[in-house]
């Protein structure tokens, strides 16, 4: 294969095999958010936490709080449809002063557009757009303060309407990935060997399966992702282009010219949903909720959400509502390292949150950590395809999540019928242990294992042809999981596999 000529511009590194492998231990804790503008030496202060600053490391709104002491959950629980609004927010600490406070409200659905901008304004409040969700079964509309009152004011005032049902700030969300250290050759190649797709691809490709990723504008047009975008849609409703983060989440997942993915036959649901803002790449609680709803609506089988922030009430409420649909949902655990609390929402239980490692099976220095980690899988020194038909080399626990959702892909091809928690269980139980023997807050079970998660899901006719290829109910921990279809492609090539690593680095650097 000719290597490559990689023209990027200067927010892209260029290859040089001759730069000794490095990587930047001060990236832990760092709070990266910008597409393609990464800052690999910000550091925070312990003032507030990463879900609640900016790409800068600046602390922005603070998380909120109910008046009946939850603040998050299902927004429909403990509605008194009579008597008037169920809940009333309370902002922890005071605004950003220089941020746009929004607030996101569950309105009443028989109101009409003129209705509820009436109700906006006597509230001080303009209404930017309000739409009904059927995925959550509720009429939300998004509104913006017009005078210079806090947000607890606001919410509160607001919430006194009985034709409001709940009341909550208007939540950021960044995207997971951070400036890779450049290292020789192709590092595209160690994900293959560590994951062992090309075994697994002599069974599954994804082939027939739709993955939907929530994240910045896909490049289609990219060689490694042509024909495998089957339909999109722009939660913004923007006119930007395509960018690196979610056209290389997408390659991670669908590669099939110069790179592989982990699933290069699945279909891509392309949901734009982060889009440039001053500071980088962000958010928000509205947009998201639109995505999921697109999402569940229109044949997604798999959710894949790569960016991170605070536990929110009605993206708790959206992804419980996605999986009683019985979608499968990977997120990003976050890259604000081993001090962070839990990140959404792959701390959500209904999601299957990944951690990244490197080439050596060290833990990435900074992935989050905690006891809702699933699985790991391989998310230091990537190599990506980028906008333009160009590559980039990146890190973060966005890609690790992309690679276990196209693994998620795999297993479903074999057997449409697996549940949620079937799918998490087989990966789970396949993974290779790493780091503290068992489950551990680092590895979860451990670093994923795409050929022994797919020889989980017994085939309908007996496999032949695969070297070494040991049957599903000798995989460690298997379900007996019965396929629903033949499969009549020939084994690949088996890659070798590194022995088992060492430890992971637990240490961050402040």
């Amino acid at each position: 294969m000719r290597s490559p000529s990689i023209n990027i511009q200067s927010r892209i590194p260029t290859i040089n095999p001759t730069v000794t492998p490095r990587i930047n231990s001060n990236i832990a804790g760092t709070a990266v958010t910008g597409i393609g503008r990464t800052s690999p030496n910000l550091r925070t202060s312990p003032a507030c936490s990463y879900a609640y600053r900016d790409s800068g490391g600046e602390c922005r709104d603070q998380p909120v709080t109910s008046a009946d002491g939850g603040g998050t959950g299902d927004a429909s629980k403990g509605r008194n449809k009579s008597k008037g609004p169920r809940r009333i927010v309370t902002q922890t600490a005071a605004i950003n002063p220089n941020s746009i406070v929004e607030i996101v409200a569950e309105i009443d659905g028989a109101l009409s557009d003129a209705q509820a901008d009436q109700l906006a304004r006597r509230h001080g409040l303009e209404r930017l757009q309000s739409q009904n969700f059927a995925l959550i079964g509720a009429t939300v509309g998004l509104f913006r303060i017009t005078d210079r009152r806090s947000f607890e004011t606001a919410s509160r005032d607001l919430g006194t309407e009985t034709n409001i049902r709940s009341v909550q700030r208007n939540f950021r969300y960044f995207l997971q990935d951070q400036k890779a250290a450049l290292i020789e050759g192709d590092p595209a190649q160690y994900v293959v060997a560590k994951l062992r797709l090309p075994e697994a691809h002599g069974l599954a490709r994804g082939a027939n399966v739709t993955i939907a990723v929530i994240d910045s504008g896909i490049d289609a047009k990219h060689p490694e992702l042509v024909n495998s975008i089957g339909d999109s849609f722009d939660a913004l409703g923007s006119k930007e282009g395509p960018h690196v983060h979610g056209t290389g989440i997408a390659g991670a997942i669908v590669a099939h010219a110069r790179l592989i993915g982990s699933a290069p036959e699945a279909r891509i649901l392309a949901i734009r949903a982060f889009g440039t803002a001053p500071k980088g790449a962000e958010s928000t609680s509205y947009v998201l909720l639109k995505a999921l709803d697109y999402a569940a609506l229109h044949g997604a089988q798999i959710v894949n959400m790569s960016f991170a922030g605070p536990k929110d009430p009605v993206i708790e409420r959206s992804i419980a509502a996605t999986a009683a649909r019985g979608i499968v949902m990977v997120a990003a655990s976050g890259n604000a390292g081993p001090t962070s609390p839990p990140l959404y929402p792959a701390a959500n239980p209904n999601v299957i949150a990944v951690s990244a490692t490197d080439a050596q099976d060290r833990l990435f220095a900074a992935s989050n950590r905690g006891s809702h980690i699933a699985i790991a899988a391989p998310g230091v020194d990537i190599f990506l395809p980028a906008p333009d038909e160009k590559y980039q080399m990146i890190s973060g626990t966005s890609f690790s999540a992309a690679y276990v959702s196209g693994l998620a892909a795999l297993l479903l091809e074999r057997n449409p019928a697996l549940k949620p928690e079937q799918v998490r269980g087989i990966l789970t139980r396949t993974a290779r242990d790493l780091g503290t023997p068992g489950r551990d807050d680092l590895f979860g079970a451990g670093e994923a294992d795409a050929y022994a998660a797919v020889l989980a899901v017994r085939p309908a006719v007996p496999v032949a042809g695969v070297p070494g290829g040991p049957a599903a109910e000798n995989v460690k921990g298997a379900p007996d999981v019965p396929a629903v279809r033949a499969l009549d492609q020939p084994a690949a090539t088996i890659a070798s596999e590194k022995p088992a690593a060492g430890e992971a680095d637990r240490a961050a650097a402040q």
